[in-house]
């Protein structure tokens, strides 16, 4: 039986349940709900934009865009961003999902946080990106109406997300600083870590080994 929410179909497909049980299980409720609020605002503003998509691209990564925060992934040396879309990858191939679809994928995770570069790619890559920017920062807020906003919340609760997704940031990344580098997530350590110091880009210029 499918659920809409908002008028927004969510994908009933045996992928999209698998991914569903996938990021329930790996998560707690302040990612996974985000994670379906991705998708709808994504799937919404795709509406907005008159632009045609996969939905069950687009929803596998809205669900697994933020997966490399969690405990599993936090003590690597690479971005959270390149965590969930490997295992995005590797889930949707061990799925029988061709390689290029699997790269669409791959690359809007790994870009969720890379502002502008996403709008001119696959529309897929585009709209998880717009879900995270109007989830997270409430770019695109009044693309939506109060109703439409209401619903979605309303199956999708988000208590005192500001300051709990912000929170899971800095938790998912604190052990690997040197990730943030050139990255928006630097503000996040900047003001949860304590002793983190940003790296200034100028500054590594100057002190590389070439004398001029």
């Amino acid at each position: 039986m499918s659920l809409r929410i908002a008028d927004v179909e969510i994908p009933n497909s045996r992928l999209a349940k698998e991914a569903t049980e996938l990021i329930r299980e790996a998560t707690d409720d302040l990612i996974y709900h985000h994670s379906r609020r991705v998708f709808l605002w994504g799937s919404l503003q795709g509406r907005n934009r008159n632009l045609a998509f996969d939905a069950e691209l687009l929803y596998v990564g809205a669900m697994f865009h933020d997966l490399g925060l969690t405990e599993p992934y936090r003590d690597n040396d690479q971005r959270f961003e390149i965590d969930g879309a490997d295992e995005a990858r590797k889930f949707l191939l061990a799925n029988g999902i061709e390689e290029d679809r699997a790269r669409v994928v791959w690359e809007a995770i790994a870009l969720h946080t890379t502002p502008e570069i996403p709008t001119r790619m696959a529309p897929e890559i585009a709209l998880v990106t717009a879900g995270v920017e109007l989830d997270v920062l409430g770019i695109g807020y009044h693309d939506v109406s109060d109703e439409v906003r209401a619903a979605v919340v309303a199956e999708h609760p988000r208590p005192d997300f500001k300051r709990n997704i912000v929170q899971a940031f800095n938790d998912g990344i604190t052990r690997r600083p040197a990730t943030t580098f050139g990255n928006i997530k630097a503000d996040v350590l900047e003001r949860l870590t304590e002793g983190y110091v940003r790296p200034n880009f100028v500054e590594i210029i100057e002190t590389s080994p070439w004398p001029n």
